[in-house]
């Protein structure tokens, strides 16, 4: 039986469910944002939107969350990691703790000989979109989450976060309407949610499907796939055989021609203190298990 017909995951690791809160959110936010924002885009529209997708995806989503609660390749104060989560809630893309919890689950699958079709991308694209933007994954126990920093699951802000994430957003978006009207909310708040969402599931299916493996992860099933345009689209993490390769490492770009923005991102927060201890790998020793 071929991937595309084969059962997401067998019941013994979990099941995938039909999620109706993911998918709703998902369209509340492309509808109006595809209907409205091209008619509401403005330069101020258009940059306040670009500089709140820098802050949640950059320095929320990837260096916050992504490098720094689930990798934890860098040390810093509880205020400058709290503040980084809540911009990564304010991305729109979900809680803190399910996105550290499916991550943990699908690091551990895909270094399985026996990874499940769910976590391999041995899938088509469209079957892709319906599996991880309108479904969930129940896991059947919590083995993978000894992967995540110990403290990660009961840390209080997190955990907070993880229970309200949607209110901080329609928050966000009642003060972008009192500033700026409803076509502020179009594009800062609709249109930039749903490309957010939409975009890591596109960079997150290619950067596994198509692109270049430079570094092979012993006994890994998918260790993922360098794509140059996504990599510097997406502040890094386009690059993700990379990432796989040398999952300790806070620098996803390791070439001089990977632009990898969360990385310098992460050496300027470092420079002005805010960050310490960065970890970075340059092709030293061994591809290392995520």
């Amino acid at each position: 039986m071929s991937n595309e017909t084969a059962a997401p995951v067998p019941l013994e690791v979990g099941q995938v469910r039909f999620d109706a809160f993911k998918s709703l959110w998902l369209w509340s936010m492309v509808i109006p944002g595809v209907v409205l924002g091209p008619l509401s885009v403005t330069p101020a529209t258009l940059t306040a939107s670009l500089g709140m997708t820098f802050l949640t995806l950059c320095l929320g989503h990837s260096v916050g969350l992504h490098r720094g609660v689930i990798h934890r390749t860098y040390e810093a104060g509880p205020v400058v990691r709290g503040a980084l989560a809540y911009l990564f809630v304010l991305s729109g893309l979900g809680g803190p703790l399910s996105w550290a919890r499916l991550h943990a689950v699908r690091d551990h699958w895909q270094n399985q000989r026996d990874c499940p079709p769910y976590f391999a991308y041995r899938h088509s694209l469209a079957r892709d979109f319906v599996w991880n933007l309108h479904l969930r994954f129940d896991a059947a126990d919590d083995r993978a989450l000894s992967r995540l920093p110990p403290d990660v699951m009961e840390d209080r802000w997190l955990r907070f976060l993880a229970r309200t994430w949607p209110l901080h957003v329609l928050a966000l978006a009642a003060v972008t309407f009192a500033v700026g009207g409803p076509g502020a909310v179009a594009v800062c708040i609709c249109a930039r949610t749903a490309g957010g969402i939409l975009g890591h599931w596109f960079v997150g299916y290619v950067a596994h499907v198509w692109g270049s493996r430079p570094h092979a992860v012993p006994g890994a099933t998918e260790s993922g796939t360098n794509v140059w345009l996504l990599g510097v689209l997406s502040f890094g993490e386009g690059f993700h055989n990379n990432h796989h390769a040398f999952a300790g490492s806070a620098r996803m770009g390791l070439r001089t021609h990977e632009l990898d923005l969360g990385w310098l991102s992460l050496r300027a927060m470092e420079a002005v203190g805010l960050v310490r201890s960065v970890r970075s790998h340059r092709f030293h020793g061994e591809p290392s298990r995520l």
